[in-house]
């Protein structure tokens, strides 16, 4: 009877195996290509991929070419006998000369792409990106609004625990809470931060790869050329939930991106400053009292607080910065120069840099700030800003 029970178990497991080898092989996909570029940097290492790999099979052709007809031609069956020579000048120039400009050929693009992957001067749009144990936190510098991502299909559906789940879409494990909004077309910079271990933001359609480094702040950019979705996945294992901490971006054309924008300002009351319009101020993000005097112990107090939630994460919490990207506050020129340049950059940002505008803060809390940075450290101005004076500023 245990014999029996036995082979019917075998069977059983043998006819399940290849109904399950029959399915994936009905559903399975055969695409052998890349995925298709959807930024610049994306097309230019789609092209450099191709390129190299027809340089390959070229190089594959020659010489597995010629060793096959030297074998053939030349094989002892054929009555070949061998030649007994030590030194050719001229064989030995050709095979330097050929691999050196083949390598030469190919590094000079790749060169060329590296050096455009790090270029992130000039960006329409800087988005800070904080990676978290097992989600993505998005804050925009110049919008005022912050989203944070995590994967949206349940996990019981993913896992079928007690029951089979609702069917599944193809991208069950790509889906997210809340994606990554951008403009199409416009040059949108990250800086990519971790807040425990290190994390990836990888979507490969985009060209971008930056892994996310606690206690220091990397660079990156890409530009969408297109409307759409774009997906992603961390690139590095940072735990056991690695394998669900998908990326979506979603590029929306430049009106519908900016209405975007509006509509999250409306949700989140803490981020209502709406972006000035290019050349312009923009508003405070709170109305307030600006003939109120504060003192330094106060603004001091406050600055300290919106320096740890706006500047830390680039200039670090102890004023040194992360040169050349983010200069050091401590003994700063900047910092210790007329308050007017200081209020002004606060305001307005630093083109070509990572200085993004910071106009979205109220009065108070970049009265504040400053009066922290320039009394924090081994700055020591001695200097009280007043909101009055951001406020006259910005007009």
């Amino acid at each position: 009877m245990g014999t029996d029970m036995l082979r019917n178990h075998l069977r059983n497991a043998v006819l399940a195996a290849a109904a399950l080898a029959g399915s994936a092989t009905a559903h399975a996909a055969y695409d052998v290509d890349i995925l298709p570029p959807g930024s610049p940097i994306a097309r230019q290492i789609y092209d450099l991929h191709w390129a190299i790999i027809w340089v390959c099979v070229g190089i594959f052709v020659v010489v597995f070419g010629a060793m096959f007809y030297s074998v053939f031609k030349h094989r002892k069956a054929a009555g070949a006998k061998a030649a007994h020579f030590h030194e050719n000048t001229t064989v030995e120039v050709i095979w330097t000369v050929i691999p050196f400009v083949i390598l030469i050929g190919m590094a000079y693009p790749a060169t060329r792409t590296v050096l455009e992957m790090k270029d992130t001067s000039n960006p329409d749009l800087t988005i800070k990106v904080t990676a978290f144990q097992w989600a993505w936190q998005y804050d925009y510098l110049q919008d005022g609004v912050k989203l944070t991502s995590f994967l949206a299909t349940p996990r019981a559906q993913i896992e079928e625990w007690e029951r089979q789940g609702e069917k599944k879409n193809p991208d069950y494990l790509l889906e997210v809470t809340q994606p990554l909004v951008v403009p199409a077309g416009k040059k949108v910079r990250l800086l990519v931060t971790s807040n425990d271990v290190i994390h990836g933001w990888y979507v490969p359609q985009l060209g971008v790869n930056q892994y996310g480094i606690p206690g220091f702040v990397k660079d990156t950019w890409f530009k969408a050329d297109r409307p759409g979705t774009y997906r992603g996945q961390c690139s590095q294992i940072c735990g056991k939930e690695h394998g669900y901490m998908p990326i979506v971006v979603v590029a929306k054309a430049p009106d519908e991106y900016a209405a975007w924008v509006k509509d999250q300002q409306a949700k989140s009351p803490v981020h209502t400053a709406a972006a000035a319009p290019a050349g312009a101020a923009a508003a405070p993000a709170a109305a307030e009292d600006p003939n109120r005097k504060w003192t330094l112990d106060e603004l001091k107090a406050k600055g300290g607080e919106v320096y740890a939630a706006n500047c830390a994460a680039c200039h670090q919490p102890t004023g040194k910065g992360l040169p050349p990207a983010f200069p050091p506050l401590d003994g700063s020129k900047v910092v210790n120069g007329p308050k007017a340049a200081q209020i002004a950059l606060e305001l307005s940002g630093k083109p070509g840099t990572a200085m993004a505008s910071f106009a979205r803060l109220s009065d108070s809390e970049l009265a504040a700030v400053i009066t922290y940075t320039r009394n924090h450290w081994g700055n020591k101005t001695g200097e009280a800003i007043q909101p009055a004076e951001v406020k006259a500023a910005r007009k």
